[in-house]
């Protein structure tokens, strides 16, 4: 049976991750801030489904996703799905730290210590769940839309070092555009919609192929083609929030 760990797990992408991997045969184990979200996807299929409350924020939730490790009886695939993010145009610094700590430093953390395992394992895969918004600077989500760009940096980065140190250490870099979870409830209305669920399943789709960039909707794909063809002089003019 293939064993996968997800942190971030209680809700949106990640929940439904685990939903499908589920059904598909995975043994998991999953981790996130909510114990009774976890609790709630275990009585699914109890024998399947290792819980751990982790705070990716936390200095030691590195040592936390050791211990699940060990308690599934190792691990084949990782999937990096916490994150935080929203628009923020009076620049409160205190949403802004909020971001890079949770999408920067919680990131590093938690890939960190699944490309250390997976290096001495001798191969695994590492999916993480990003954004386009990493694609160019918002303005109205500037911590957001960098640390996501510091997350697609991050994966290549490591993707090199994994070929220098002769691991053999798969990548998939998952970047959705809107998804209709929690982070969007906040009466505004927001353009291309996608379900949380509709995401999961391309991105069990791409594990499953191992792709490498996965931009999901043909929509957001040619948003990105035409975002990047800006010339920054233009970029600054646009007022790109809702």
């Amino acid at each position: 049976m293939r064993k996968a760990v997800i942190v971030g797990a209680t809700s949106g992408i990640g929940y439904e991750s685990a939903l499908i991997l589920l059904k598909n045969g995975w043994e998991l184990g999953i981790a996130g801030r909510r114990l009774e979200k976890l609790q709630e996807l275990k009585a699914l299929a109890p024998q399947q489904v290792h819980i751990r409350v982790i705070d990716v924020r936390d200095q030691a939730a590195a040592k936390e996703l050791s211990a699940l490790i060990d308690e599934l009886g190792g691990m084949d695939l990782y999937i990096h799905s916490s994150g935080i993010g929203c628009q923020n145009v009076i620049l409160n610094s205190a949403i802004e730290l909020d971001a890079v700590s949770t999408n920067v430093e919680g990131f590093v953390r938690m890939i960190d210590a699944a490309f250390s395992y997976f290096a001495k394992k001798g191969g695994g895969h590492i999916c993480a769940i990003s954004s386009i918004a990493g694609t160019r600077g918002l303005g109205a989500a500037a911590a957001y839309s960098a640390s996501k760009r510091f997350q697609n940096t991050y994966l290549d980065a490591l993707e090199q070092l994994s070929h220098i140190r002769g691991c053999s250490i798969s990548f998939t870099d998952i970047r959705p555009g809107f998804v209709d979870t929690a982070f969007l409830h906040d009466g505004k209305k927001y353009p291309m919609l996608m379900s949380a669920s509709f995401v999961a399943q391309k991105l069990v789709e791409a594990v499953e192929k191992k792709k490498r960039t996965v931009i999901v909707d043909w929509r957001y794909r040619l948003l990105v083609f035409f975002w990047r063809l800006v010339p920054q002089c233009l970029w600054k003019l646009l007022p790109v929030r809702n």
